[in-house]
């Protein structure tokens, strides 16, 4: 199937994000659930529309980016402050251990 340009991937993702979270909320589930289900049925996997898996990558990066951004519009510097004790043990730790999976994994295969 062809793949689709910008535009059409865009005005297809926000239609389909539209009417998947107004029918999740009329549903009495959250509009994000709708959100998702709209990206599935945009992306790659999905019969029908195709769009261009690349742009729709690119497209996903934007996005998390603008999320961390409006999370961290959302966060005070008080807020992080209150929970250094343990944030800062809490992602060294995770640090170490998902650097020492990922060591063991690369070792054994």
């Amino acid at each position: 199937m062809e793949e689709q340009g910008l535009i059409t991937t865009l005005v297809a993702a926000i239609v389909l994000a539209f009417v998947f979270g107004f029918v999740a909320q009329r549903l009495k589930f959250s509009p994000v659930v709708g959100y998702v289900l709209a990206g599935v049925a945009v992306g790659p996997h999905s019969p029908g529309f195709a769009a261009d898996i690349h742009l729709a990558l690119q497209l996903s990066e934007v996005g998390v980016i603008l999320l961390m951004f409006g999370v961290g519009l959302k966060i005070s510097v008080d807020d992080i402050w209150a929970v250094r004790w343990i944030s800062v043990p809490g992602s060294a730790l995770q640090t170490l251990l998902v650097g020492a999976l990922g060591a063991g994994v690369g070792v054994a295969f």
